[in-house]
């Protein structure tokens, strides 16, 4: 091997050691962070400190001859490192420690997550389920939060067969759709009422930039707390009415998932070849599938529970369907032509939007040309 080479590679390893120790001395310092935060009950992720972060090393990096981008990757997977790191360190409790907080359905994935985020910040958490429903009387005799996460399906029986509770407690749930649920909350249960919607799954490692969506029942400041404390956690709060939330999930989750399983069924019933598809894509057709795929890893009961939550929202569907039918026909008849003016068409409607899109994917693309094949 070449003198020169072997000395150049010698160098760059001696640099990615020190690279290494600096971001070992970077998390010891989060850590402390983490420390200051728990204890003053500051918010596990600040949007205006990160943002102002990233602009500031995006500069020096430029300065310096590197790409904005380059450091930006760099920091931001370094700050959600962190952001894992810091959730074992507690975090300050926002309501009262001497009355307990009631999950039913706590054994499942969801419930199970803010079971584990409770007793994280010092909770008392009593877990009901099928098969201690006889302890849940007693349990929320002194409750100061009862939180509903069963199947949607189940939601607004099991709301309904809750016993009295304390006139003090918030009665809250943790389902996809909001309008049913939050009825059946308000007719059962005098005091606070709080519909949340996590936009996320039960295997997040931390809740730092995840989305909750609120919809507002009854005595909203009596529920501030509980607010409170998923911020502190890191969650973004999101509000809005129920009618709102279940128009905007017929979008974002009924046709989005439903379209998603179709074109996975319709992988599956051509008898296409995975293995070759996935040797022959480009990294926005694997990332592509990657969303395909990672449906089809999930439990199906609960997509099934999401799509046919509410029919109304079907109609949707079948305008869906019928736009497709229509584009097919457009191509058939007019071809390049009568595509490029369709297009241009929703280009439009996109604005500003479709080139904020495009640059924010670039880097989503990046990572799924590094995964390993």
């Amino acid at each position: 091997m070449d003198k020169r080479l072997q000395q150049l590679r010698e160098e760059i390893d001696a640099a990615d050691s020190e690279l290494v120790d600096l971001l070992a001395r970077r998390m010891d310092i989060s850590r402390r962070i983490g420390e200051v935060k728990q204890e003053l009950g500051q918010p596990l992720y600040v949007p205006e400190r990160e943002a102002a972060l990233i602009a500031a090393r995006r500069s020096e990096a430029e300065q310096r001859g590197l790409t904005g981008d380059l450091i930006e990757d760099v920091l931001r997977r370094t700050m959600r490192e962190s952001y894992q790191r810091q959730k074992h360190q507690g975090f300050r409790r926002t309501g009262d420690s001497e009355r307990p907080i009631v999950v039913v359905g706590g054994k499942g994935q969801l419930g199970s997550l803010f079971v584990r985020w409770f007793e994280l910040s010092g909770y008392t958490v009593a877990v009901i389920d099928v098969d201690n429903l006889d302890a849940l009387a007693k349990s929320v005799e002194n409750a100061a939060l009862v939180l509903v996460s069963v199947p949607i399906e189940h939601t607004a029986t099991v709301i309904s067969e809750l016993p009295e509770l304390p006139d003090d407690c918030v009665l809250a749930d943790l389902t996809s759709v909001k309008q049913a649920p939050l009825g059946a909350m308000l007719a059962n249960h005098s005091g606070a009422v709080l519909g949340l919607h996590p936009m996320f799954g039960p295997n997040i490692p931390t809740f730092a930039k995840q989305t909750i969506l609120v919809t507002p029942g009854r005595d909203a400041v009596a529920a501030q707390w509980l607010l409170r404390q998923f911020e502190i956690w890191g969650a973004r709060l999101h509000e809005l009415p129920a009618e709102r939330h279940d128009q905007a999930m017929s979008v974002i989750q009924v046709m989005r998932h439903l379209s998603t399983f179709v074109y996975g069924y319709h992988l599956a019933h051509e008898d296409i070849d995975l293995d070759e598809l996935l040797s022959l894509s480009s990294p926005i057709y694997r990332l592509e599938l990657m969303m395909v795929g990672r449906l089809f890893a999930q439990d199906p009961g609960l997509y099934a529970d999401i799509i046919l939550s509410d029919h109304d929202q079907h109609r949707m569907i079948r305008r869906y369907i019928q736009r497709f039918t229509n584009l097919l026909d457009v191509l058939e008849q007019e071809g390049r032509e009568g595509f490029i003016r369709e297009f241009n068409a929703v280009a439009r409607w996109f604005g500003p939007h479709a080139g904020q899109f495009l640059q924010e994917s670039v880097g989503l693309l990046q990572h799924a040309d590094d995964v390993k094949r």
